[in-house]
């Protein structure tokens, strides 16, 4: 029977019934746990940048060897050199992106030359400052706070700003968390992980819009509203999507996890955040955004209104007269919450007798017929 139930939550044939709302603080919390420790792999640990942020030197040179990248590799890490990154261009054209050449550049060249097969003048050395990866953290920023003001502006004017709020609550909580992955785990920040991670606030927009648009078409009905409050329907909207926002993010993880796994070292580092950012993105839209537009939209008057005429509609236990042996009034209220409030009728009247305050009326004398003189 589980077994079936839960198939037909999978496929949408029936809906869950959690109480997202009631627990928020629960996720309030569990975020904030995620936050504080991505806030101290931030600040403590730091982003392990790449030398396309720091600076370094870019060695392109014939693979002639036809050497693979372990053995390439391989040799870098002989040369104290194993954080370089090596690509391949057009099959035979060997990339190698390393710490700035210092004193030690002959010894590199000379080995990586005679690797290959080639003399060292054969490689190129094209030194890169730190200032073009200081660009890029510009042109990203640049672009993440106009994507975060036409986001605001589409949802006020689409739904309301609270919504907007809501949204923006949400997608902060997804970029901090997984920087602070970033850094918790050591991972190398590249360019690849910055268009990643403004990707990743695409997919969370979406999940976002996703659920904002249900709660704004259930919250429409007045009488939905006025009998389950806000938060009622913030809840019964999340149940009724729960299982397409999972089975959206699901469908996107599996080709992700495969270009993780898969992909080579060029995709790694962009499908890792991709990954641990649709993660966060389905969770925030869920269990953030949607608590806190409930949280928000609660402390409006006309909602305060509905709240406490809601409160007032609930059925009150009856109170009886209990024997001055009997249990408490307590107990009485606990084992008969259903039942009836008693109502004094009046006690039966004797048949034929009046009811008080009723006047008596004399019977009405028949009248004597008259006699005809004879």
């Amino acid at each position: 029977m589980k077994l079936r139930r839960a198939i037909a939550l999978f496929r949408g044939e029936r809906e869950f019934h959690f109480d997202i709302i009631g627990h928020r603080n629960v996720w309030f919390g569990l975020s904030g746990v995620l936050i504080a420790a991505s806030l101290i792999g931030l600040f403590v640990l730091q982003l392990n940048l790449s030398i396309d942020f720091r600076g370094g030197a870019l060695l392109t040179y014939e693979n002639r060897a036809g050497l693979t990248t372990e053995e390439i590799r391989a040799e870098l890490e002989d040369l104290d050199r194993g954080d370089a990154i090596i690509q391949f261009v057009e099959g035979d054209t060997v990339t190698v992106r390393t710490e700035t050449l210092g004193e030690d550049r002959g010894e590199v060249l000379n080995a990586l030359a005679e690797q290959a097969g080639i003399e060292p003048s054969a490689i190129s050395v094209e030194d890169i400052g730190p200032k073009w990866g200081q660009q890029i953290s510009a042109k990203a920023l640049q672009g993440l706070i106009i994507f975060l003001v036409l986001v605001s502006l589409y949802i006020s004017f689409r739904f309301e700003w609270k919504m907007a709020l809501a949204s923006l609550a949400a997608l902060f909580h997804d970029l901090v968390i997984t920087a602070g992955v970033y850094a918790l785990v050591g991972r190398e920040v590249t360019p690849e992980t910055v268009i990643a991670i403004l990707t990743i606030l695409g997919y969370s927009l979406y999940d976002n819009v996703v659920i904002l648009d249900k709660i704004k078409e259930n919250a429409d009905s007045l009488s939905l509203v006025s009998r389950e409050t806000y938060s009622g329907v913030v809840n019964l909207s999340l149940n009724q999507v729960l299982m397409r926002s999972l089975n959206t993010s699901v469908t996107s993880l599996l080709p992700i996890g495969a270009l993780m796994l898969f992909g080579g070292e060029t995709l790694e580092n962009f499908a890792f955040a991709l990954f641990v950012g649709m993660i966060a993105g389905t969770y925030s839209s869920i269990f953030v955004a949607a608590p806190v537009l409930a949280l928000l939209k609660e402390r409006e008057p006309r909602m305060v209104s509905i709240r406490e005429r809601a409160l007032r509609r609930a059925p009150r236990p009856a109170l009886r007269p209990v024997p001055a042996t009997g249990p408490s009034e307590t107990a009485v209220e606990a084992e008969a919450p259903d039942l009836e409030p008693v109502v004094a009728r009046p006690a039966a009247r004797p048949a034929g007798r009046p009811s008080p305050g009723t006047a008596r009326r004399k019977p009405k004398k028949k009248p004597r017929s008259k006699r005809r003189r004879r």
